[in-house]
């Protein structure tokens, strides 16, 4: 992946024939509802730079149910990026 605000990056799946990088996360303490829309805005600035990437899937798991809008981190995070498709999973859903 191509190097981010000065950092390269590791993608958890990529299947090149779909042009689909899939990030997953998992909360815990420190690495809350904020921490995790932010990581997932890096990563997708950084996944919509290369060729390999049209479609990004981003599974968040929530066993402590640290994210207290889940549904409004989904509907932000969807409609952050017009280039590539963004799809959020965050489960498990409440």
């Amino acid at each position: 992946m191509p190097s981010y605000a000065g950092a390269a990056a590791r993608v958890d799946f990529l299947i090149k024939t779909y042009k689909l990088v899939v990030e997953v996360k998992k909360t815990r303490k420190g690495l809350d509802a904020k921490a995790i829309g932010n990581q997932l805005i890096e990563d997708i600035a950084r996944y919509k730079k290369t060729s390999d990437c049209n479609t990004i899937i981003c599974l968040v798991y929530d066993p402590e149910e640290r994210i207290a809008n889940p549904r409004g981190l989904v509907t932000d995070l969807e409609a952050l990026e017009k280039e590539v498709t963004v799809k959020v999973i965050i489960c498990p859903e409440k």
